[in-house]
């Protein structure tokens, strides 16, 4: 009989997440430096060097990966041997793990869940309550996965229930361009078919723990249908030409990872989830002696990557930038923006909105300046901001027309593609979006250099704040007159594969 004792969950939880905070997983680093060597897009190799160099620093320094440092979710298997020296009940000491993980000073987490969901979306201040599976086991262990998921790829997760003769790969690549780039591809995409709803999407979600072995099932064949799935997946996807970040280019996914589970006779439920470029996972196991510490990865495990800066690079002043100039920026254009430069997200556009309907004035003025959509973590120690890449611009989309119009707003910074309603009132208003890579959080936070807030400080990450930034890299994603890289990229790349298959 083991006993587990409540402190060494808690401990272990918190360690944990930590850990995965700021170190990428083994596999992934191979996968994503064998998708930069193979890479031929200029601008999807820039977008994955940027990560790869972003992952790097991170390892050396201790800070998160992704500015959106997830919604915990925790798999636990208990084994039927063990008890528990504990007056907690296991929720409450997951709970506690995640709390103390969170804020921890030398390394506080953004905290991202909301209560009442539906109604005041009050911020919880330390990430709980974490989504937790149980599962009773035969054994005298107990096995926990932690994973840390960023709310910009779970909101590109997909569901339906088909008919059982609906084809699972049909119904699959229907869903990718649906998804767009808010993933931030490249990644993995979990897939769970059957059971009953909740059951597929459980699976999905537990498959994307699995370790990057897709060249492993290549080199010996599939053995059931699950893994048939698994490689014709993996080679349409790829082929789709969608890239990283959506740029268009030879790698979308680096696995495709597929469970199933038996389901009843008149149903055929599936699920997608992606996991995006912050892939974020650990697992330990508690066997009564203590705690658990997980090794430190070796430096070397990195690839040394150095971006290559192309004849298209061009250095914005965001002070004295111009309607004039902002027309002679094509997309893919790689620009390096410096000066002054505004921030704003969801809660912010929203009562921006309602403050223009009112005939209220704005906290600060927008005419001719640019808007970057982050909520950046807190600093630590001598740092002007911690980790501070973009969220996910559609979001965004539906206050498009109304900022550039009402304010004079020029540009916006944010990542992935835009929705057409707003590439419209971005071409209507000769304005321009750019975008920064999602997943390279504390690279681009180097380029931060003040920081203040200049409205709606009570939003907490999602204040407006004044950024002086130096040498930020972005691209050009939507021109003065709306064409969309996110559009030409993967349909020119789409249309190379075809022709070199």
């Amino acid at each position: 009989m083991t006993v587990i004792r409540q402190d060494d969950v808690i401990q272990s939880v918190a360690d944990a997440l930590q850990y995965i905070s700021y170190y990428h997983p083994k596999d992934f680093i191979d996968a994503m430096d064998a998708a930069y060597k193979r890479e031929q897009n200029p601008a999807a190799k820039d977008a994955i060097a940027q990560i790869l160099i972003n992952s790097r620093m991170c390892a050396t320094g201790h800070r998160p990966i992704c500015q959106d440092t997830g919604i915990v979710t925790v798999f636990v298997h208990v084994g039927m041997n063990v008890t528990w020296d504990a007056d907690m009940s296991l929720d409450d000491m997951v709970n506690e793990g995640v709390r103390r993980a969170y804020l921890l000073p030398d390394n506080v987490l953004r905290a991202s869940v909301l209560a009442d969901p539906d109604g005041k979306r009050q911020n919880t201040k330390d990430n709980t309550p974490a989504i937790i599976h149980h599962k009773i086991v035969p054994g005298d262990k107990v096995d926990i996965h932690v994973a840390a998921k960023g709310g910009g790829s779970e909101a590109k997760s997909k569901f339906a229930m088909l008919n059982p003769s609906d084809s699972v790969v049909d119904w699959v690549m229907e869903q990718l361009p649906k998804m767009g780039a808010g993933w931030c591809p490249p990644g993995m995409l979990g897939i769970g078919i059957g059971g009953t709803a909740e059951k597929a999407m459980q699976i999905a979600k537990e498959a994307l723990l699995d370790p990057i072995d897709i060249q492993d099932l290549q080199a010996r064949g599939p053995s059931n249908r699950a893994e048939e799935l698994r490689l014709e997946l993996f080679d349409k996807v790829n082929k789709s030409g969608i890239g990283a970040q959506g740029l268009g280019g030879l790698t979308t996914v680096l696995d495709i990872k597929v469970k199933d589970y038996p389901t009843h006779a008149a149903n055929k439920p599936v699920a997608i989830i992606p996991n995006c470029a912050a892939t974020r996972h650990a697992h330990f196991t508690l066997d009564g002696s203590g705690p658990v510490a997980l090794a430190a990865p070796k430096l070397e495990d990195w690839p040394e990557i150095t971006r290559e800066m192309g004849d298209n690079v061009k250095r914005v002043n965001l002070d004295s930038v111009t309607p004039e100039e902002v027309k002679t920026w094509q997309p893919g254009d790689t620009l390096l923006l410096n000066g002054k430069l505004l921030t704003g997200r969801d809660a912010a556009h929203k009562r921006m909105v309602d403050m223009i309907a009112k005939g209220e004035p704005l906290p600060v003025d927008m005419k001719g300046r640019f808007i970057y959509y982050v909520g950046p973590v807190d600093p630590i120690g001598d740092e002007v901001v911690g980790p501070a890449g973009p969220t996910t611009a559609t979001r965004m989309d539906k206050f498009t027309r109304t900022m550039l119009e009402e304010t004079g707003l020029l540009g916006m910074v944010g990542k992935a593609e835009r929705g057409q309603q707003a590439i419209e009132a971005i071409r209507d208003n000769e304005a321009v979006y750019l975008m920064a890579v999602g997943g390279s959080a504390y690279l681009v936070a180097q380029a931060i250099k003040k920081s203040r807030v200049v409205g709606f400080e009570d939003l907490g990450m999602e204040a407006i704040y004044e950024f002086e930034v130096e040498d930020m890299p972005v691209t050009v994603a939507v021109d003065s007159l709306g064409t969309s890289v996110h559009q030409t990229g993967p349909a020119k790349w789409k249309e190379i594969i075809a022709q070199t298959a």
